[in-house]
């Protein structure tokens, strides 16, 4: 699954379009002894023991299930029936499976020998579960169980909901879609809602005339019916793979499909999307031609599913959904127009559409035993989505601005209240916990370190064993583990349980002799007085020197002693060679400033890597803030956006804590630091330039026009606007975000209504994103309450936490923003999908500037914890404490000007 678009913050101050966010619930205690039991392991419960009150009995399972619905999109209701053929493991008089927010109607029994035995149907809502109770005992074997039931549309974006849109004649028109994963398809229909209990699924739809349906295989019948006198249409489609209910889909709605489908190897492929839209559909289908001749290859097995439905919803909680055959996605994934789209927006629709079809293979055929392993479909979805976009277009550089997303997981992972990346989940709340930052973006950069610690092909030969052997089963970890040692004949396990099975990341010190490992954390003590963070890990080091011209890199597997720096090395040893490793670089300043002084000599990555390390070590107060200065000062004629990236971040922060009186001293570093950098850019795309030279055109300018206020490039972003209110001018697409974040710093009379506007009537969703985060980020107090109202009523439900989240993050705003928070609270957490509200709240780490409102922020969200997500806002609010106490230091003894200095006499 991907996660909802957005900006990936962490202690690094700042954003950039991160994938992959979501909610990680309350604290763990400890790393995860062992693997819950799979069910291929361990005998079947007898039905005579106690229930686990979050794992369903396995006395009787599903193998097979035909599901018909009928839903009425006008009453925002809907009504069906199933039949489950299932497996009587020991003799029962009770059959447990799960059910929430239906109405049963009516439930029976069948025997594969007897006739129908009518059951009492007993709901309990609060464990959601259905328990049948029949009238005698049901002997071993085969047998049917019938249910009818019905149900609501809801508009909280899971289950079996409803999404709106309006359309050309003005009308708004009215999709039912679904969203099973974690725990939801139990609200579509009764079902063993449960990974591990695969089964192979019949859907038939009953529709209005006029509306398409689609579901997980091709259309197999379609027949005109009459239901109460209303003339409607029977469709029926093809029986599934066997498979987990999460991935179970329907779609039913005023939509239309790309066509003739596109054929990829004998794979039917079409774009869904609501009409008017056809011509964002071409990039989408290029992509997914691409994923299809490239991922089967890769695996060794072809493309699992019958046809490919790549389905664009306009209200969707999440990213996208890897359902099998018909992915669901948020329409800003999905469909978007290459001439007027940014770079950055077009890799994240190639990236999410990469994700969800490396699913059909690494989640669908072949799936976690439970919800602790749900780390790894994710994870290796999201080195695929990697590996796929690199392959895709290898001038956009994809493994080195991965890099960016790596430090915003480490960033997280640098907390006491970080998490290991596979702990034990019981409760749904938990499952859907799983899906945040630590899940993909820390859980894909160590299997892209083992990757690269083993070779790509030995690594590749491991995947392709672990998918073979449980193609339409499921797994724990270890099972990967297995594959992986049986390929290479490293003992991987090992060194993999020691990132997985624990939290945080090392600290690897380097002294001009030795390498040494300790914990690595931004506060000295954990401020809920219990740490997260791990002891030791086995930390695959490669090494080398920049006076060797051979360039040869030493590989060294640290543990816990000190070992010695490979020779040839001293101070000219770049540690963490190639940029692949999950851990900091601690150097000396002396090494560090040499290292800064042979910059271009570095990959991109590894200039990453020894710029975004100083920071994090600047931030834990563990290296001077001149430090980072100095680095950052040597970047001059660089191309790619990540490293001036860290550059802004603490630029940001600084702006954040220096008051108004320190202010001047951020602004002018600011200009020092990026001004030359822009001026040889300049404002507009040069022939020859590298592809990813836009994104840091744009990066820079809307640094130097908010942080930096200067008035040359204030004044030429608002020329740029005002000639595009005029139609006089377009704004080129990949510096379009910028221009509107610095109009909207300046807050002039009559902007904020034009982006308004824009917002309501966007030329795609591109468009309509970029306006809709603009209009949180004027710098006024009153527009921002006005703003606030617009999450409440007209935005929609799938935005308003991501506009909530930029309005906190308004430095004039943001104080004002969060007393809304505060007493709107409960209506926020009815209006927008549980699985949101830990990003709305993802920004209050801004509101460091004044200790006091730092710690209203803690107070209050500490006495009113979230159901989904909590443990997020635990993280959030140790990064408050990040940033604070960066702050007191950076205010004593006027330390600030001191070490942003060294800017300017550069």
């Amino acid at each position: 699954m991907g996660s909802a678009p957005g900006p990936h913050e962490g202690p690094h101050e700042g954003s950039h379009e991160g994938p992959h966010e979501g909610p990680h619930e309350g604290p763990h205690e400890g790393p995860h002894e062992g693997p819950h039991e799979g069910p291929h392991e361990g005998p079947h419960e007898g039905p005579h023991e106690g229930i686990d009150p979050y794992r369903l009995p396995r006395w009787v399972e599903p193998t097979s299930y035909r599901i018909e619905l009928a839903p009425e999109l006008d009453r925002a209701r809907f009504s069906g029936s199933v039949e489950i053929d299932v497996v009587v493991h020991e003799e029962t008089d009770r059959i447990v499976l799960n059910s929430a927010e239906l109405e049963i109607s009516a439930a029976s029994v069948v025997p594969r020998s007897g006739d129908a035995l009518e059951v009492r149907a007993t709901l309990d809502e609060a464990a959601e579960r259905l328990v049948l109770t029949l009238p005698s005992p049901l002997a071993k074997g085969e047998a049917t169980v019938r249910l009818s039931f019905a149900g609501t549309l809801n508009d909280k974006l899971r289950g079996f909901y409803r999404s709106t849109f309006t359309d050309a004649e003005g009308r708004t028109r009215t999709i039912a879609t679904t969203q099973m994963e974690s725990t939801d398809a139990r609200r579509a229909f009764p079902c063993w809602d449960e990974p591990d209990r695969k089964a192979t699924f019949e859907v038939t739809l009953v529709v209005d005339e006029g509306l398409a349906a689609y579901s997980n295989s091709p259309v197999v019948d379609e027949q005109p019916v009459v239901v109460d006198g209303a003339r409607r249409r029977l469709v029926r489609f093809a029986p599934t793979m066997k498979m987990s209910t999460y991935l179970v889909a329907f779609v039913v709605g005023p939509l239309v499909a790309t066509e003739p489908p596109l054929d990829v190897g004998g794979v039917p492929v079409r774009v869904v999307h609501v009409p008017g839209k056809e011509h964002l559909t071409a990039f989408a289908l290029d992509v997914a031609r691409h994923a299809l001749e490239l991922f089967p290859e890769y695996f060794g097995i072809p493309y699992p599913g019958l046809k490919l439905d790549l389905v664009a919803i306009p209200d969707f909680a999440y990213g996208a959904m890897e359902n099998l055959g018909c992915v669901t996605f948020r329409e800003t994934a999905l469909l978007v127009d290459p001439q007027h789209a940014s770079r950055v927006e077009l890799e994240r629709v190639a990236d999410v559409i990469h994700h969800e079809i490396a699913h059909m293979w690494f989640g669908d055929l072949v799936t976690m035993g439970w919800w602790e392993g749900i780390w790894l479909n994710e994870a290796f979805a999201t080195f695929m989505e990697l590996l796929a976009t690199d392959h895709f277009r290898p001038e956009w550089e994809r493994w080195t601005t991965f890099g960016v997303e790596r430090d915003g997981a480490m960033s997280v992972d640098g907390l006491h209240s970080t998490r290991p990346i596979e702990y034990p989940v019981r409760s749904p709340s938990e499952a859907d916990g799983m899906f945040d930052t630590l899940t993909y973006e820390k859980g894909g950069s160590v299997l892209r370190m083992l990757e690269q610690y083993l070779g790509a092909g030995v690594f590749r030969e491991g995947v392709r064993r672990y998918v073979a052997a449980h193609a339409y089963a499921n797994t724990v970890t270890a099972d990967l583990w297995d594959a992986l040692e049986e390929a290479s004949g490293e003992p991987i396990r090992a060194v993999a349980e020691s990132w997985i099975l624990q939290g945080g990341h090392p600290l690897v010190r380097v002294s001009d002799t030795t390498l040494a490992q300790e914990p690595f954390a931004y506060l000295p003590e954990p401020p809920g007085g219990a740490s997260s963070i791990g002891k030791r890990w086995l930390v695959p080091v490669l090494v080398r020197s920049l006076g060797n011209p051979e360039n040869e890199v030493a590989r060294v597997l640290l543990a816990d002693e000190t070992v010695l720096l490979p020779a040839p090395a001293g101070r000219g040893a770049l540690v963490n060679a190639g940029g692949w490793g999950v851990y900091r670089v601690g150097y000396q300043a002396g090494h560090r400033a040499r290292l800064a002084e042979e910059l271009r000599s570095l990959t991109a990555l590894e200039r990453y890597d020894l710029i975004s390390d100083t920071w994090a070590l600047v931030l834990s107060g563990q290296a001077a803030l001149g430090e980072l200065v100095e680095v950052a000062a040597r970047l001059g004629e660089e191309e790619g956006p990540e490293n001036y990236q860290v550059v802004v971040s603490a630029l940001s922060l600084c702006d954040r804590v220096a008051g108004d009186a320190g202010r001047p001293l951020v602004q002018d570093s600011a200009k020092a630091l990026l001004g030359p950098r822009v001026e040889a850019l300049g404002w507009d795309p040069r022939d020859g330039e590298g592809e990813r030279v836009p994104t840091l055109r744009a990066l820079l300018v809307e640094a130097l026009g908010t942080i930096g206020k200067t008035v040359e490039v204030r004044a030429e972003a608002a020329r740029r606007f005002d000639a595009w209110r005029s139609g006089e001018e377009t704004i080129d697409a990949d510096i379009a975000s910028a221009v509107l974040a610095v109009v909207a710093d300046q807050s002039r009379a009559g902007d904020y209504d034009a982006v308004l506007e824009r917002y309501r009537r966007p030329a795609n969703p591109q468009d309509e994103r970029r306006h809709l985060l603009a209009l949180g980020s004027f710098a006024d107090v009153g527009v921002c309450h006005r703003t606030f109202d617009l999450a409440m009523t007209e935005v929609r439900r799938q935005d308003g936490p991501f506009l909530v989240r930029t309005l906190l993050a308004n430095r004039v705003g943001g104080p004002a923003m969060w007393e809304r928070v505060k007493a709107d609270w409960e209506r926020l957490l009815d209006r927008f999908p549980d699985v949101s509200h830990h990003t709305m709240l993802a920004s209050v780490r801004t509101l460091c500037g004044d200790p006091a409102l730092a710690d209203d922020v803690t107070r209050f969200l500490t006495d009113h914890p979230l159901d989904v997500g909590q443990r997020s806002v635990v993280q959030t609010l140790e990064q408050l404490a990040v940033h604070v106490r960066f702050g007191e230091r950076m205010r004593a003894d006027g330390r600030l000007g001191t070490e942003l200095g060294k800017a300017g006499a550069r």
